[in-house]
């Protein structure tokens, strides 16, 4: 049922969103979807600014790099434009920030803060945990223990060590120098194959950070194992032989009841007496050979082969059993030892897998670190545990603190419920002297935290939404114990979906299991809506079901080809034919008053499979403009899988499939007739055919020639340098755009990056290259924020964030699959007990513990499928349809298209989709004026008329000349001293090394200056001998000690000052950029002062090279127009000597530009 509240909700809107921003609480807000949670979090951070924070202590903190840039040029553009627009339209925007008129002082601060913050040394500190830590690593790495030098690497990198770990253990192990790891690895070959033990690792690795907490927590590899023993209810010396041989050992077994019941079904039916024969052959056999037969012969006595119990029928018949119960009674007993001691059996094997599973992932994770730690290597991870040890480690928080810019006042997490239990321990590290010791009372110090757990699906980055709530609590209780204001802030308002699609939102989640998992301790799921009177609409269509196709030859298709009769690829159809058709009609997007545009449309899928590429194809075939999918393996790519075809040809054009497909490839483009005239009844490869048959036919001629070339710049040229010359001179690029589309120009840069990576990180071979980029599964994430005048088709993760007016969710019959269930199983530490890791290896290993563990982790599971259902919902402005496919034997119980339905009540009204099949669609009228009315796109059938300047020649311009530079003069200056004395670099080096002091001395106490510059001057870095040093400490002594020259130095010069201007007007102006020496500024005189270091120095004006005249006049005439009230004097100070040389106007008006 579709809810019936009205749409106000208590503590929603502006007065929450006020709420949230005021900087003199600690807030905590918990969101709803599309309600503006950055707007809140770019406004707290404002208010902060103009409370007089330095932006150097404030710290926010969010989940991805783009949602950081955004917030930073959310909150840099809008400080910017408080710098410059009028007052009445900054006090209107600081009064919506506060909620009350602004003060004079707060306006005033408004107007500077952007300046401000410019110059800040760190600007907005707004950042990713990630980027945070690693600065904070490179700002203490001697405390936290990493190498000065450290770099991150990226997923790719990191995979190439693990395989390089990995094969240093294996190599030791085959070489005996790890005998442990021989019996283990024994073991592990008789549980899993090569693929098997390659997919246990991977899931092992991606839980890395997590086994080694586990290690830790209990101290060593050895003791988590026999933590798992323990939990599995198995003593240190319990085996699976000893549990075998306990189990068939007389104190442990009723023979003679037993016994006594196999003679009485010896006189049953012939199932009685073959039962009896198989318990009296196993009773009478000796211990050995009982235990050999008990797992094979004697529990499927007991049990079906799904190992669970057999009815009493199956042990007894009914007969037998109503005239003998004692030995239906002995029979039944014997069923629930034997089932025990089956599960005790079961728990053994588990233990002895994880026991030979755990120190093999042990060893190759500690090979991975180390070498990370012998190249100084991090990755992601690291970043995130190195950083949570340097906080956590006694006294180090607090000199962390006290570097960090005297420390940090406010800390705000964006995304708050993606934030993993390491991350939050960093963070509340950060915070540990916020509220208590000399940290209180000295600035209010506050925490700001937004998000919503019901939007948590990032799990298997290790978020757990449970960490929303419980941080909540832990970050309250201590604000409140430090007698400081702490609030909770929830905001349910949507400023982005219609009605329509909000109450279908509520309906869904209103269903008990529906809502498991979307929020903390059930609360209900209820939203507002901002957007009254918005038109809107949410319609369910029917399920797209198989339908009877003729049998298809295996041979015809490939593995993953969808047959155009299969229901997702229907599905992909009729989605496509609705776009086009709205397209082609001019469907109008109500609430914006225009057409319908392919950006307005996002298309999502849970999960990356065959139904994006056949959406996307379907979309190409209607001539609808489409981005293609945000993520690709770069390897799948078409436009990858050529040049990837080249460069195998390049190494074996001998390979006839592989020379066949470069042939009719973008790159040579032969047609199907041509490639079948030279292949059939060839002699010999197709390389050779084609070589031997080239002066047949021009297009023989152009591959041959085309390809000839390309094998001999292979040989030669490293594989970033062929495939930029194949890409760009040779004009392959346009090729594959042409064939393929633009959406193929993105695969192809990362491809070419990709190659300048592998020839920085690898000696540069064609076979290396193509073998490392095949075997790294290399993943393009596209950037698919905006539709760029494209349909997006997204899975929902990649989709998080963002928003699109219609959308469609395609993928709803598809609930999580238990085959796809971890196969390691965790027990997280709890109340101070820690936890235990357990492997079955197979799933008729499962027993109670293990059972438990899955159920849970299934659970889990499903609960973020249900939240992946809420965002993809929340994703949609105006129209939200929901679609999906029904495959023959998989169900749909507890789909998302399930949940949907369920929710229909009698005010969804029918409509038909397509060929008479009927949906459902809930809609809301649009009776208020369209968003878009006075700025959107004109309607077709209407013209717009162009202004008059737009229809207007623009003016020529005057192309302006190269500025001038008179610091850099563009002729030469006078010789040196001595043609045979210094050459030129140590004469440029005397000059520079003397401007540096005279930079720097002044400013020194007089005393100390003979020292400092002769430290300076003896440093190895200026490779000057005794003498060399002594004269030119000698000529600085002589300038500073001059009293003449006292006021050049004195407090109110400046020093190194740049200047720009324009001199002389009309075509004559001249751009005039350049960095005087020293400057005093007086109440009505410039002096401009150059140093000179040329020896002799010139005793007139008149010797004075006329590349100094023309840089001083210059000077004079660009400050002139700066100061026009200041008379400009203009000085060259010559060292050698020291000599002071006043120029005067006259010889620098015949000098002057």
């Amino acid at each position: 049922m579709l809810p019936t509240a009205p749409n106000a909700m208590p503590g929603d809107g502006t007065a929450a969103q006020l709420q949230a921003a005021n900087p003199g609480e600690s807030i905590w807000v918990s969101a709803n979807a599309g309600t503006g949670k950055t707007w809140v979090l770019t406004n707290r951070i404002a208010r902060l600014l103009i409370d007089g924070t330095p932006p150097s202590r404030i710290l926010c903190l969010t989940f991805t790099k783009a949602a950081a840039a955004e917030m930073a040029n959310r909150l840099s553009d809008r400080l910017g434009a408080w710098a410059a627009i009028e007052d009445t339209h900054l006090d209107a925007a600081l009064e919506e920030l506060f909620g009350r008129p602004p003060t004079m002082d707060e306006h005033a601060k408004a107007r500077r803060l952007f300046a401000e913050t410019i110059e800040a040394p760190e600007g907005l500190r707004i950042r990713t945990i990630h980027s945070f830590c690693e600065s904070l690593l490179g700002r203490f790495p001697l405390e936290a223990g990493v190498a000065p030098h450290f770099s991150v690497i990226d997923d790719r990198t990191a995979a190439e060590l693990r395989t390089e770990a990995r094969d240093r253990v294996l190599a030791d192990t085959f070489a005996g120098k790890l005998v442990p790891m021989t019996r283990a690895l024994d073991h592990l070959a008789g549980l899993v194959d090569e693929n098997g033990f390659a997919e246990v690792m991977r899931e092992l690795n991606a839980a890395r950070g997590r086994f080694k907490a586990a290690i830790e927590d209990h101290s060593s590899i050895d003791a988590l194992v026999e933590a798992g023993r323990r939990a599995l209810g198995l003593a240190a010396a319990e085996t699976r032989d000893t549990l075998l041989v306990a189990a068939v050992s007389a104190a442990d077994l009723d023979g003679i009841a037993l016994a006594a019941a196999a003679d009485v079904l010896a006189t049953g039916s012939k199932t009685d007496r073959e039962r009896a024969k198989v318990l009296g052959d196993w009773l009478t056999a000796l211990q050995a050979e009982r235990v050999e037969a008990f797992s094979s012969v004697y529990f499927p006595l007991f049990a079906t082969q799904k190992n669970e119990p057999r009815a009493a029928a199956s042990l007894i018949t009914k007969k037998l059993a109503a005239q003998h119960p004692e030995a239906e009674a002995a029979l039944l007993a014997e069923q629930a030892r034997v089932l025990a001691v089956h599960e005790r059996l079961k728990a053994a094997s588990v233990a002895d897998a994880t026991a030979a599973l755990l120190p093999v992932g042990e060893a190759l994770l500690s090979s991975y670190e180390r070498l990370k730690d012998a190249r100084a290597l991090m990755d992601y991870d690291d970043l995130i545990v190195k950083a949570r040890r340097l906080m956590q480690t006694k006294g180090g928080i607090s000199w962390v603190h006290y570097k960090l810019d005297g420390g940090l006042d406010h800390i705000l997490v964006d995304e708050a419920q993606d934030t993993s239990p390491d991350q939050w321990d960093v963070i509340e590290a950060l915070t540990d002297d916020f509220f208590a010791g000399e940290g209180l009372g000295k600035v209010r110090r506050t925490v700001f935290a937004v998000g919503d757990e019901k939007q948590s699906i990032y799990s298997f980055q290790g978020a757990d939404p449970a960490c929303f709530r419980i941080m909540e609590e832990r970050f309250g209780d201590r604000v409140k114990a430090a007698g400081l204001d702490w609030r909770s802030v929830e905001i349910g308002l949507s400023r982005r979906s219609a009605a329509a699609i909000l109450k279908v939102v509520d309906a869904v989640f209103a269903q008990q299991d529906a809502a498991d998992g979307l929020s903390w301790r059930n609360r209900a799921i209820r939203h507002g809506w901002t957007r009254e009177g918005q038109g809107g609409l949410v319609e369910l269509w029917p399920l797209v079901s198989s339908e009877a196709t003729a049998e298809q030859d295996p041979w015809d298709a490939p593995l993953d080809h969808v047959s155009a009769a299969s229901p997702p690829a229907r599905l992909a159809s009729q989605i496509a034919t609705r776009i086009r058709s709205w397209i082609d009609n001019g469907d109008l997007l109500e609430s914006a008053g225009r057409p319908i545009r392919p950006d307005d449309i996002m298309i999502l899928i849970r999960t990356r499979s065959a139904f994006a590429e056949e959406m996307v194809r379907a979309l190409k075939l209607n001539n609808v403009p489409v981005a293609g999918r945000d993520r690709m393996v770069l390897t799948e790519h078409l436009a990858v899988m050529d040049l990837i075809a080249l460069g195998r040809f390049t190494l074996l054009p001998d390979d006839d499939l592989n020379t066949a497909t470069v042939l009719k490839g973008p790159f040579i483009e032969m047609d199907e007739d041509a490639l079948f005239a030279l292949a059939h009844c060839r002699d010999g490869t197709l390389w050779n055919a084609l070589r031997a048959r080239a002066a047949e036919r021009p297009d023989f001629t152009t591959a041959a020639a085309i390809l000839s070339r390309l094998l001999g710049a292979a040989d030669y040229q490293p594989p970033y340098e062929f495939y930029a010359s194949v890409l760009g001179a040779d004009g392959g690029e346009r090729s594959l755009l042409a064939h393929l589309g633009t959406e193929a120009r993105e695969p192809v840069e990362e491809f070419l990056t990709l190659a300048l990576q592998f020839e920085r990180q690898h000696a540069p071979s064609m076979e290396g290259f193509l073998h490392w980029i095949e075997v790294g599964e290399t993943e393009v994430k596209r950037d698919l924020e905006h539709g760029h005048g494209e349909v997006r088709v997204m899975t929902v993760h990649g989709a998080k964030g963002l928003q699109a007016n219609i959308v469609f969710i395609a993928d709803t019959c598809s609930p999580p699959r238990r085959q796809r269930d971890p196969k390691i199983l965790w027990q997280q530490s709890h109340d101070g007990v820690p936890g235990f890791v357990l492997w079955q290896a197979f799933r008729d290993n499962e027993e109670a513990v293990s059972r438990a563990l899955r159920e849970a982790t299934h659970r889990e599971i499903e609960r973020e499928y249900r939240r992946l259902l809420y965002v993809a919902m929340t994703r949609a402005r105006d129209r939200l349809y929901i679609a999906g496919w029904k495959s023959e034997r998989a169900s749909t119980e507890s789909s998302w298209y399930e949940m949907i339905e369920a929710a229909v009540d009698d005010r969804w009204r029918e409509v038909e989709i397509e060929n008479g099949e009927i949906g459902r669609r809930l809609e809301t009228p649009q009776t208020a004026p369209p968003d878009g009315a006075t700025n959107g796109l004109p309607l077709e059938g209407m013209r717009a008329s162009l202004p008059t300047w737009a229809l207007s020649p623009a003016t020529e311009e005057t192309a302006q000349p190269q500025p001038l530079a008179p610091s850099q003069p563009d002729t030469d200056e006078p010789p040196v001293f001595s043609p045979l004395g210094d050459d030129g670099n140590a004469r440029f080096k005397r000059g520079q090394l003397i401007h540096s002091l005279l930079q720097t001395l002044p400013g020194l106490e007089p005393a100390a200056r003979d020292a400092v510059a002769r430290r300076f001057l003896a440093l190895a870095a200026h490779g000057l001998g005794v003498e060399q040093q002594e004269m030119i400490a000698r000529e600085i002594a002589c300038v500073l000690d001059d009293p003449a020259m006292a006021p050049l130095f004195g407090p109110d010069s400046l020093v190194e000052v740049p200047i720009t201007g324009v001199v002389g007007e009309g075509s004559k102006a001249q751009v005039v950029a350049g960095q005087v020496d020293r400057l005093v500024i007086g109440d009505d005189q410039l002096t401009v002062i150059d140093y000179k270091t040329n020896r002799p120095p010139p005793q007139t004006e008149q010797e004075v090279a006329p590349v100094y005249l023309r840089q001083m006049a210059a000077y004079r005439d660009v400050l002139r127009c700066i100061y026009p009230k200041h008379r400009v004097k203009t000085v060259l100070l010559w060292t050698d000597g020291p000599q002071v040389m006043t120029l005067s106007d006259a010889i620098l008006d015949a000098a002057s530009p």
